[in-house]
């Protein structure tokens, strides 16, 4: 029997007889990193720092995640190395364990502001920013409502530019929101958190995976 090998196909030659089968595909590559720096390694919480809002639960490291314990009311991790202040991404997976309010209140600097995506707050189904012009989540044009499961992971993923800031949940865009000429800060709860930190209110939560990268000015 004798193979011919014609493109991607292979000729199989036997006693006058032609049978032909498609070569096995090549292994595909895995995604690039695209310029994406680990945040947190999965064994340490190194540049984070227990936030001390005052009443905060236990936050330690299980199974390759920071798990962030009951707070009286907040319970958080800031990070204290360089961050940038526009035109970059920040990414992490986030779940809820127990309890019944946002499970990730995610702060970032804007410029020379502050903001916070919250997910899962007001009762556990509000998404939206904090603050825009002194309205918060809950109150804003960025408000919206979804439902969340407990022990589930989201992939959260946030984007600043200079005019605007977007978010997703999953593969879903949950923010588009231009802020050109808005004042933005956060709530005063989570102020400590700035310039980048992640919170949850009276609820039991883990984190992954936290990344961040930056961004070429023109990117869309």
């Amino acid at each position: 029997m004798n193979r011919l090998p014609i493109g991607g196909l292979i000729l199989l030659v036997s006693l006058g007889a032609v049978t032909t089968c498609r070569a096995p595909a090549a292994e595909p590559k895995p995604p690039a990193a695209e310029g994406w720096r680990t945040l947190f390694d999965g064994k340490a919480l190194q540049d984070w720092k227990i936030t001390n809002f005052g009443g905060e639960g236990e936050v330690e490291v299980e199974d390759g995640s920071i798990v962030m314990g009951f707070g009286s009311s907040l319970t958080g991790i800031s990070y204290k190395g360089d961050v940038p202040t526009t035109n970059y991404e920040v990414s992490l997976e986030a779940q809820r364990l127990d309890g019944h309010d946002f499970f990730c209140a995610l702060t970032f600097p804007v410029d020379k502001s502050h903001c916070s995506l919250i997910v899962g707050g007001w009762a556990g189904a509000v998404v939206g920013l904090s603050s825009i012009d002194g309205r918060d989540a809950s109150q804003n044009e960025t408000t919206r409502y979804m439902s969340f499961r407990n022990n589930q992971w989201y992939r959260i993923r946030v984007r600043v530019e200079r005019e605007r800031i977007q978010a997703w949940i999953d593969d879903e865009r949950v923010v588009d929101q231009n802020i050109k000429g808005r004042s933005l800060d956060t709530r005063v709860e989570v102020e400590l958190s700035k310039p980048l930190g992640i919170a949850a209110w009276e609820t039991r939560a883990a984190l992954r995976n936290i990344r961040i990268r930056e961004l070429q000015a023109a990117s869309r």
